[in-house]
Formats: structure tokens, sequence, C-alpha cells
């Protein structure tokens, strides 16, 4: 008895070699058409610093990766957030000795914050009216007791001031009533959003001062508010401090997250108290944060990265 084996399918190589080659040139194109849909497998997206001068302010910007790319193709808008410097300080500082890109990439890639552009203006020049700027420069270079100053950049006196001018410079409200100005500026350069819930202001010590006292004054207008080690000091004259009481009681009305992050053994810790009892007795909601150590870089990159955690 004979047995049949069955005869497999005979398929000419030609239709082999086509199917291969069909399947290579499909897998091709998913490849370019994806390429150009996302970021490449190895690329990290990191932000830029940029450096801009805005009102005849100068300004560090921080603009997340491809943002120039983005907005051309997409027109996408960003949240914003008005980072200040302390007294003595300048546009870079928080680049400098905030390490604010390397926080921001490493947030970033985790996941753990949003998108947005960070605005760093030099809040001291933005203090004093560019005509008095310009004869401070081209003063001689000597205190008004006839001292020498160190006018070496990086150091407290190079702007030829002394710590009381300088404080009085910027806590004359000047930069204050001007933040109107400014903003709209950021607005009409950058694409960035000009609804309060995505735009935020922060600050560290005298640039607390000033977020304080700007949020207060321009309320309404921020989401998100943070004060780090901030001087909380009320001066007596000046139109942006003489109803500033009224001005925070409307400001928390609208529900901000107003952030404030103190060191135990920072010098400002007393005068943050009474600030957090008058808070606390008119029943406004505030988030405080308490950490160990002073008025130091390490403290406030640590509220910085807190706070960039909240806004949206």
């Amino acid at each position: 008895m004979h047995t049949c084996k069955k005869s497999s399918t005979f398929v000419p190589q030609e239709i082999i070699e086509y199917r291969h080659m069909r399947k290579l040139y499909l897998f091709a194109l998913a490849a370019i058409l994806l390429a150009g849909c996302s970021p490449k497998r190895n690329e990290v997206q990191v932000g830029t610093v940029v450096r801009d001068t805005i009102l005849d302010v100068p300004c560090c910007v921080y603009l997340p990766y491809r943002y120039a790319e983005r907005v051309k193709q997409y027109s996408e808008v960003f949240p914003v957030l008005y980072l200040q410097h302390g007294m003595f300080g300048s546009e870079d500082d928080w680049t400098k000795q905030g390490l604010l890109l390397q926080k921001m990439d490493s947030l970033l890639q985790r996941g753990e914050i949003v998108e947005m552009v960070v605005v760093m203006p030099d809040n001291f020049l933005g203090s004093i009216p560019l005509p008095e700027r310009k004869a401070l420069m081209a003063a001689p270079d000597i205190t008004p007791s006839g001292e020498p100053f160190d006018t070496s950049e990086g150091s407290a006196h190079w702007r030829k001031l002394t710590y009381d001018q300088e404080r009085g410079y910027e806590m004359s409200g000047y930069w204050i009533r001007r933040f109107e100005e400014f903003m709209t500026a950021v607005e009409d350069h950058y694409n960035v959003s000009r609804e309060p819930n995505h735009r935020a202001i922060a600050g560290l010590s005298m640039g607390g001062f000033h977020t304080m006292h700007i949020s207060h004054y321009l309320h309404g207008r921020f989401g998100y508010i943070g004060l780090f080690s901030a001087l909380i000091v009320s001066p007596e004259e000046g139109e942006v401090y003489s109803n500033w009481q009224e001005e925070v009681r409307a400001l928390m009305a609208d529900e901000p997250l107003y952030w404030i992050g103190m060191g135990r053994e920072d010098f400002l810790y007393d005068q943050l108290q009474i600030y957090r009892r008058w808070l606390e007795e008119n029943h406004l909601e505030y988030t405080y944060y308490e950490s160990a150590g002073g008025h130091t870089w390490p403290n406030w990159q640590d509220y910085i990265c807190r706070f960039l955690k909240k806004i949206k």
C-alpha cells in the first residue's frame, strides 16, 4: 500500500523577495514618520537659558526644550514664572548659584513639573529709574564718606552703592509699580500665558519682599506666589504699601497658592512668624514649609523645586 505525502505550496523566490522588501519599506516609512513627530530615542530634552533686556532690565530667561520650533510650528503657549533674586544679587543668581537649569531639567525628566518659561530679571536694577542708574554708574568709585568701593564684578558694591542706598532703592516701590509694564513686555515677546492660573511669581530674601508686594499690588494676576526666606516689612511711605493689608485680603479671596519657605536658623525667621500670625488671625490660607538651616542657597534650591511642582 502506498501513502502519499501532502505536497508543500510552492512560492516563487520573486514573491518572497517582494514581501520581504515591502516589509522593510513599511518599517522604514513608519520610522521616518515617527522621527518627525517625536524626539530621537536617545535625545535628552533639556531647556536653555538666554540673556535678554526687557524694558531696559537685564534678564535671564529659561526656555523649554525646542521652544522656538514649537512656538513657530504650533504657537504653543507656556506657563510662566517670574523669579527674583535677593539683595546685592543679579539676573544670573538663580542660574549660577541656584542651579535652576539643572534642577528644572532633572524634574522635567522625572515628570514632576510642567514645562514653563522662567523669567529672572535684575530686580535691583529694575528698582532704579534709568537716568539715575546711568548717573550712578558714571559716578566716582567712592562711598559718600570718601572710602573706595570694591567695584569688581560680583562684589557686594560693584554698583557703587552702600547697603543703605541699595536697600533704599529696592524698597522705594519703583519696581513694584513698574512690574505690570514689565510683565506686559514679557508677554509681548514670549509665548507665555496671560492667565493667572498659569502665571507664577516668586523670590528669595529681598526678591521675596518684591514678590509679596507685587502680588498684592497686582492682586488677581498670579495663581502661584512663592516667598523664600522673604524680607517681610511694610515701609510706612509709598503708594504701593499704603493699603497692603486690604490688598492681601483681596488677593487671598482669589485663592492662589501662597507658598512660604523659611529656615529655622534664618535671621528673618522671627519676622516671618509675625506675618504668619497676622495671616492666621485674618483666616487667610497659605502653605508653610520650614527647613533646617538659614539664609542659604541650599535652602532656596530646595524651596524652588518644591514650588515648581505646584505650578500648572
